[in-house]
């Protein structure tokens, strides 16, 4: 009886590991289709993250960061935009899909609801407003 307990265990353990390291395949840095940025896309506790890690152009022609002009929120405005935290609060759905999250679009000043979904080296970005039907896709590629 205590064989097959420990052996029970054994394998819960292992699938929960092989689980966890399905989901940490997103970790990384990604490159949007026009290249201009790099997402790095980290985990905080359970959930996933992404923050603007790189910029073709960071900087104005007079060497000032560009700055998170267009944020709604008048205290953020003056933040530069590279490092600004674009993707929040992500969950693993088991099923190569991250959801319930949200992505901020530092060129519009907009947050929408996002879902992520991962093939490989693509990662499929959708964001949208209420309904994943209303939205705007994007494939954003691993960068090596």
């Amino acid at each position: 009886m205590k064989k097959t307990c420990v052996a029970l265990l054994l394998i819960v353990a292992c699938a929960f590991t092989a689980s966890a390291q399905k989901a940490d395949a997103i970790l990384g840095k990604w490159i949007n289709p026009s290249g201009e940025g790099q997402v790095l896309i980290y985990k905080k506790g359970d959930k996933y993250y992404g923050k603007l890690a790189w910029m073709k152009e960071p900087n104005h022609a007079n060497g000032n960061p560009k700055l998170d002009a267009l944020n709604p929120d008048k205290a953020l405005q003056s933040r530069p935009k590279l490092g600004i935290e674009l993707l929040k609060d992500f969950t693993f759905d088991g099923d190569d899909v991250y959801e319930d999250g949200t992505i901020y679009d530092p060129k519009s000043g907009k947050t929408y609801s996002c879902k992520m979904t991962l093939k490989g080296d693509v990662l499929k970005i959708r964001g949208y407003i209420g309904i994943s039907l209303f939205g705007r896709s994007e494939n954003w590629a691993r960068v090596k």
